[in-house]
């Protein structure tokens, strides 16, 4: 009768362990990265009465007498399964799903390690990347001058060095002509000066003294009138020049926009491969003053006033039967005078005030249809950063003034053989456990984790199964305390 007083004992015991688990659950309902957990019982020693007897030739086998003294806590396991994330906005907010936690540390050199599942994280007054409410740093990598990142160096506390909140300006090197030029594009086939009169040689530029206007008739019937004076020659024959506008940052990041004229002329002729098309490519003369600039220069009037001389000869470009090109300059150097100057070239020793470009045309194309022409260009001005965003692999990437974009970081991810072995610290922190293994500190995407920024990870606790469980340990601590009422009254009924 003793023995029945202590196995309810111990199920109030053990019904209460339960209890305070299932309100610790429901406590953290609203805890971001929050992991529930459970309890499991196990029933503990027997008094054994009589033992098991094999059976024999004249008498069967009996099985052993034994009592039970109770039940016992077998385990609270941590159930480490994912939860809903719920977007938030907030650019440095991070949500991992899958078997991965963050790491954190209470040193910038990423040494004294926690992990975490919680990603409300955002920068400090000098740039570090930190929990907000414990200071914690968030380990990664810090990425260079250049943009790149050394994942395979030893993960450290995430901070923007003082040198990657402001970008240098970048002088332009290269520009690379990309998409489509029109092969049907309508061909000019009468030209009249301002009287009305047809050009002498089929060919005019409009000086603004002797010519100070055209009227050119198109093959597809339209026509058109043309004012502006430049020394750019219209012909028959040719197409109308399409215009594009290259941009060129010089060495101080001053912006100089450089027009380029694309005109098609008469079919190749040979050498060149019969039936090739071919379009010549010149930057579109300007007007200095009264002065006209000369094919294959022109002048830009900046914004401060000041000129800018830029010369280029006119380019050649033939494109096949498949519309691919064929050939011409694959690079040609455009020469910007008034550059804000560029290092000496070796043997001599003096800075000059030019800068050169190498332009490319060979990802061109010839096809029927629209005129896609874009210039891509290397170089920018300088700036200051102005935003800071996460993406999926979990970079940190820099968004600057002048529309540059850097990356500045990435985040680091550990992941456990066992997590459920983890050692709960409090404050949404865990430790390594004997039972957890070590931590494998890898990228997002090398462990096959999924991120999502601006957004949280909500807490797993699912509350109407702990109600559940509520009533039921209720029920079973009942029960329990029933066991010691009936055991007390049969002591006295002894």
């Amino acid at each position: 009768m003793m023995r029945s007083l202590f196995s309810g004992v111990s199920g109030l015991k053990s019904h209460q362990t339960r209890m305070d688990v299932i309100g610790n659950n429901i406590a953290n309902v609203n805890t971001i990265g929050f992991k529930s957990s459970r309890v499991t019982f196990a029933d503990t020693l027997y008094q054994t009465q009589t033992g098991a007897s094999a059976p024999t030739d004249t008498v069967g086998g009996t099985n052993p007498k034994q009592v039970g003294l109770g039940v016992g806590v077998a385990s609270i396991d941590l159930l480490f399964t994912d939860a809903s994330t719920q977007a938030t906005g907030k650019n440095t907010d991070l949500a991992l799903s899958g078997n991965g936690l963050f790491v954190v540390s209470t040193d910038k050199g990423g040494k004294d390690k926690y992990y975490t599942r919680a990603g409300a994280f955002s920068f400090d007054a000098n740039y570090n990347y930190v929990v907000p409410g414990s200071g914690h740093h968030v380990v990664g990598w810090n990425a260079d001058e250049d943009g790149k990142i050394p994942t395979m160096n030893t993960p450290e506390g995430i901070r923007i060095k003082d040198e990657m909140r402001s970008m240098k300006a970048k002088k332009t090197t290269a520009i690379t002509y990309k998409g489509n030029l029109n092969s049907s594009v309508p061909t000019i086939t009468e030209i009249k000066d301002q009287k009305g009169n047809p050009v002498a040689g089929g060919a005019a530029n409009i000086d603004g003294t002797t010519i100070k206007s055209l009227t050119v008739t198109l093959s597809d019937g339209t026509k058109q009138t043309i004012t502006a004076k430049s020394s750019y020659v219209y012909k028959i024959g040719n197409s109308l020049p399409i215009t594009t506008i290259a941009n060129v940052y010089d060495s101080l990041g001053n912006l100089h926009k450089v027009p380029f004229l694309f005109t098609k002329t008469p079919t190749a002729t040979p050498p060149d491969p019969k039936g090739y098309d071919t379009w010549e490519v010149s930057v579109s003369p300007g007007v200095k003053g009264s002065t006209l600039d000369p094919v294959g220069q022109c002048s830009i009037h900046e914004e401060d006033g000041s000129w800018t001389t830029v010369a280029m000869g006119t380019q050649k470009l033939i494109f096949d039967q498949d519309g691919k090109h064929y050939s011409g300059q694959g690079k040609t150097k455009l020469t910007l005078q008034n550059g804000a100057g560029s290092p000496p070239t070796p043997p001599s020793t003096t800075p000059v005030d030019t800068m050169e470009v190498d332009v490319s045309w060979s990802s061109l194309t010839q096809y029927s249809g629209s005129d896609t022409i874009k210039a891509d260009y290397d170089g920018h001005a300088a700036g200051t950063l102005k935003e800071i965003n996460a993406d999926q692999s979990g970079i940190l990437t820099g968004t600057y003034t002048n529309g540059e974009k850097r990356a500045l970081a990435q985040v680091a991810v550990a992941q456990f053989d066992n997590a459920q072995g983890l050692t709960k610290k409090g404050a949404n922190l865990y430790t390594e456990s004997n039972n957890s293994g070590t931590a494998n500190i890898k990228t997002v995407s090398a462990l096959g984790l999924t991120l999502t920024p601006s957004a949280l990870e909500m807490s797993n606790v699912d509350v109407a199964n702990e109600f559940a469980d509520m009533v039921v340990t209720q029920r079973g601590f009942q029960s329990n305390s029933k066991i010691i009422t009936v055991g007390d009254e049969m002591l006295e009924t002894v």
